[in-house]
């Protein structure tokens, strides 16, 4: 979990609007934008006022607690093609974002166990 995604986790959490957060940051919304979609670093002068305005620490911005995100997203409801469980031709797809390393290597062997008992 990127610090894009952290932002858009504490934005959301407090109910601001990415425009709103731009307002108080004195930006253009679109800047704002690109960091929670980390299409650009944030800036380092703006952490601290970003911390002010949700309220948190500065570590919480750089925290990755999520380590397997699954979602069910079968008929791609959202457009994103990110995410999901689907069937095609006959075969289950499966595709997840994974954030950290152990958890790949986990998820690698017991899928490997898995295939090795057919």
């Amino acid at each position: 979990m990127g610090v894009g995604t952290n932002l858009k986790r504490l934005r959301t959490k407090t109910k601001f609007s990415q425009q709103d957060i731009a307002d108080k940051l004195n930006i253009d919304r679109v800047t704002y934008s690109n960091w929670e979609n980390e299409t650009f670093d944030v800036k380092s002068q703006y952490i601290p006022q970003l911390a002010e305005i949700f309220e948190v620490e500065l570590h919480e911005f750089f925290k990755d607690d999520q380590k397997i995100q699954v979602t069910n997203n079968i008929e791609n409801n959202d457009k994103t093609g990110t995410g999901g469980v689907g069937v095609q031709k006959g075969k289950i797809i499966i595709n997840m974002i994974i954030t950290d390393e152990a958890s790949a290597v986990k998820l690698g062997e017991q899928l490997e166990k898995i295939l090795n008992q057919k």
